[in-house]
């Protein structure tokens, strides 16, 4: 395909990334999709879609020769790239600066010399961190606990700052506990739900950190597909951090009882301390999203989880303990 927007997916071979790229790729506004990467928590396995129209380089964001010739040319940058985990930036916070915070500034900075497309990038609910306010609006006091929150705050204020010294068209968006097909379990930093359901699925108790009351506004990827994309093709833009999460509160013991009910069989549960750095409960204010984006469209947790279990039984039929269609 030679017309339509040319889109830079950063981390576009990682769990957000990847299921980006096939929305992208489907969509009949984008002509070019290219994907940097360096693999360090993404894989190439996850790529799909028309070679033609996907353009992989595998390297680090941080690699000023590398992002400027992947922006150049680009009508949009979505950028992905990051180190993330609250717990891994607890024991390296040099590392999540320098990926998080040091390569959005490598970012913008390409995008800056490639005369302006639209950068959307993922900052995190996490900023919000000790702000006690529920649910949480942009205006609130970012107050964050973890090196990973402070990043993020980083992120989304380069942004500002880019768009109020060199008019570059921006938009940061604060991601609340994004999960779905294509989120890898089997590391020490793996987010919950794919550590919950790769351990049900394997007969092994899940891990609970604290006593599970804590809450979160859970988020199907597609619900994050659907925005940066009508972002890209639509030109949204704000200089303001946006929350994307549509205002749920579910705590980690009731989505426990979810994955009961997807998987027809029990899941038994073992809790371990409270982890440095983790909020005991977010939601987000989706006003602004909702004045952005009118017709985002919710996916149900149940429904959410039902997909990211099929997803994790396909990817490991042999060590699954239940099948995702409830059968022993």
């Amino acid at each position: 395909m030679t017309g339509g927007l040319r889109v830079t997916v950063t981390g576009g071979a990682g769990f957000i990334g990847s299921n980006l790229v096939s929305w992208l790729l489907r969509h009949p506004a984008i002509g070019r999709v290219t994907v940097v990467d360096d693999l360090s928590t993404g894989s190439t396995s996850l790529l799909g879609g028309d070679p033609a129209e996907t353009d992989f380089r595998q390297g680090s964001v941080l690699d000023a020769g590398l992002i400027e010739d992947a922006v150049a040319g680009a009508d949009a940058v979505v950028h992905l790239a990051a180190l993330p985990s609250v717990p891994r930036s607890v024991a390296d916070p040099l590392a999540t600066h320098h990926a998080n915070a040091t390569g959005t500034l490598q970012v913008l900075e390409a995008a800056r010399r490639a005369g302006g497309p639209l950068v959307v990038a993922a900052s995190s609910s996490s900023v919000y961190g000790a702000q006690p306010d529920l649910p949480k609006t942009e205006t609130s006091r970012a107050m964050p606990l973890s090196p990973y929150a402070v990043s993020k705050l980083a992120t989304e204020a380069y942004l500002g700052a880019y768009h109020a010294c060199y008019g570059l068209e921006v938009l940061p968006l604060r991601f609340f506990n994004v999960f779905g097909p294509r989120q890898r379990a089997g590391h020490p930093y793996a987010a919950v739900v794919p550590a919950f359901i790769d351990a049900a699925l394997s007969g092994r108790p899940v891990t609970v950190h604290g006593d599970g009351t804590q809450t979160r506004d859970w988020t199907f990827v597609d619900t994050v597909c659907e925005v940066i994309t009508t972002a890209i093709t639509g030109r949204v833009t704000s200089p303001w951090p946006v929350n994307l999460a549509l205002g749920t509160r579910t705590s980690l013991l009731d989505v426990i009882a979810l994955l009961d009910q997807v998987l027809d069989a029990p899941v038994r549960v073992e809790h371990a301390p409270p982890r440095p750095g983790d909020v005991a409960h977010s939601q987000a204010d989706p006003t602004q999203l909702r004045e952005l984006f009118p017709g985002v469209s919710a996916v149900p947790l149940r429904e959410g989880l039902e997909c990211t279990v099929a997803w994790h039984q396909d990817q490991h039929p042999a060590r699954s303990h239940v099948d995702a269609r409830g059968s022993r």
